[in-house]
């Protein structure tokens, strides 16, 4: 997996890359209510909003991390949200995206460095 400086994972399956928030940005976030995804076949670039998540705390976009095209959504987290705290690593992705060059991950943190980052 690799890791964004905005509290992303990015896991490599087959051609696509799944994206989700770690662990560390769920807790901080507090308990999900409510999360908007993307639509299907939506171009985007790196920084541009692609998820609002609304947490008993504040809101919040995730952004894209990488440049692609976003393929599949997480229908299952607009009926429970709360997937977002109970297994942010694994149920909670967000969406898959299909990159023109999968390259471009090797830029992005292992989890030694992401590790360091939330100390």
């Amino acid at each position: 997996m690799k890791y964004t400086e905005e509290h992303e994972w990015l896991r490599v399956e087959g051609d696509l890359v799944v994206v989700g928030i770690t662990a560390h940005a769920a807790e901080q976030l507090g308990d999900v209510v409510f999360v908007e995804l993307p639509e299907v076949e939506t171009v985007v670039a790196v920084g541009d909003e692609v998820v609002v998540i609304e947490s008993v705390k504040a809101a919040s976009d995730i952004l894209a991390p990488v440049d692609g095209e976003i393929v599949e959504v997480n229908e299952a987290l607009a009926d429970n949200p709360g997937l977002v705290n109970e297994d942010p690593l694994g149920a909670a992705w967000f969406f898959k995206m299909k990159l023109d060059d999968l390259s471009v991950l090797d830029d992005l943190m292992d989890e030694d460095a992401y590790n360091e980052l939330i100390g």
